[in-house]
C-alpha cells in the first residue's frame, strides 16, 4: 500500500513530534515545514499528538494552525499554544499515583520519579533529567510530587531499556493507570487509566466534525500505537518500534528523512 492509494486527501493529518516529525538532532526542516503549512492552505486540519509537555510546544506554536491547539502528554492534555494554557485535562489522582509510585519502588527499588501536572514540572533529589530543567523546577519527595494532580508520572531507571522497563512496571499497576513510553532512555511515562493520544485526539477531530476514517496519523513509538490504531490510515516512520512498524498501513522514511514531509508531499500534491 502506499500514499497514492487514498482517493482523496485527508481531512485531518495527526503527528507525534520527536522521532516522527522532528529530527534527531530536534530540528523541524524547511521542507516539514512547508509541507505542514501546505496542508493547512489545502484545507485540511494539522494537530500535534506528544508526549512532551506544554512548555515544549511553544517552539512550534508556528505550525499549530488555526485551531491554536496541540495534544500534549500523551493525551492527557489538550493545551491552547498560542495563550498558552491548558484548554481539557485528564489527570492522574493523587492517591492513585502514590500508590502506584509506591508499589513501582517496592519491587524496583533503584527507580527515581518525576512529574508533569499541566503547568510545572517537579522530580526527586536524584533523578536523572536529561533536559534542563526549568527555573520554577519543583525538587521533592515522591509524597510531595503527587500532592497535586499530575499529567504524566515519568518512572526513570538507570540502565534498563525502556521497553524492559514498561514490562516489569505493568504487571505492577494494573488498570489504576496507563503506563506506557515514547522511546525515551530508561524511561515509563505513566497517564490516568484511560488517557491516550487516541481518546484525545478522537475527542478533537470530532469537535472539528472529523471521523477517524477522514484522519491520518504518524508515529514511531508505543505511546502512538492507540492513535494509529484510531485513524484511518496509520503511517509509520522507518525508524520506528518494531511494535509499530508490525501494525501500520504504511511505512515511510524516517524522521531523519523528512518521511512525514514525503507523504503529505504525495497526498496533497504539494
Amino acid at each position: 500500500m502506499s500514499a497514492r492509494d487514498a482517493v482523496r486527501p485527508p481531512r485531518l493529518v495527526a503527528t507525534d513530534l520527536d522521532g516522527t516529525l522532528v529530527h534527531s538532532d530536534g530540528s523541524v526542516t524547511p521542507r516539514t515545514k512547508a509541507a505542514v503549512l501546505g496542508v493547512q492552505e489545502a484545507g485540511a486540519v494539522f494537530v500535534m499528538v506528544t508526549a512532551r509537555p506544554p512548555r515544549w510546544l511553544h517552539a512550534l506554536a508556528d505550525l499549530v494552525g488555526a485551531h491554536g491547539v496541540a495534544i500534549v502528554a500523551n493525551g492527557a492534555i489538550l493545551y491552547d499554544v498560542v495563550q498558552r494554557q491548558a484548554i481539557r485535562t485528564a489527570l492522574i489522582d493523587p492517591v492513585v499515583a502514590l500508590e502506584v509510585a509506591k508499589a513501582i519502588r517496592a519491587e524496583i527499588p533503584e527507580v527515581e520519579f518525576a512529574i508533569e501536572r499541566s503547568n510545572r514540572y517537579g522530580q526527586e533529589p536524584r533523578y536523572l533529567n536529561r533536559w534542563p530543567t526549568p527555573d520554577d523546577t519543583l525538587i521533592a519527595e515522591i509524597e510531595e510530587l503527587l500532592a497535586e494532580p499530575a499529567a504524566k508520572l515519568l518512572v526513570r531507571h538507570p540502565s534498563w531499556h525502556s521497553d524492559e522497563l514498561l514490562a516489569r512496571v505493568m504487571p505492577l499497576v494494573g488498570q489504576r493507570v496507563a503506563p506506557s513510553h515514547s522511546g525515551g532512555h530508561s524511561l515509563v511515562e505513566i497517564s490516568a487509566s484511560g488517557v491516550s493520544k487516541a481518546a484525545m485526539l478522537a475527542d478533537f477531530a470530532a469537535s472539528q466534525g472529523i471521523s477517524a476514517d477522514q484522519t491520518i496519523a504518524f508515529g514511531d513509538s508505543l505511546n502512538d500505537l492507540p492513535m494509529l490504531a484510531w485513524a484511518g490510515t496509520s503511517y509509520g516512520v522507518a525508524n520506528a518500534h518494531a511494535d509499530v512498524l508490525a501494525m501500520v498501513d504504511v511505512v515511510c522514511p524516517t524522521n531523519d528523512e523528512d518521511g512525514v514531509a514525503t507523504v503529505l508531499e504525495e497526498l496533497f500534491n504539494l
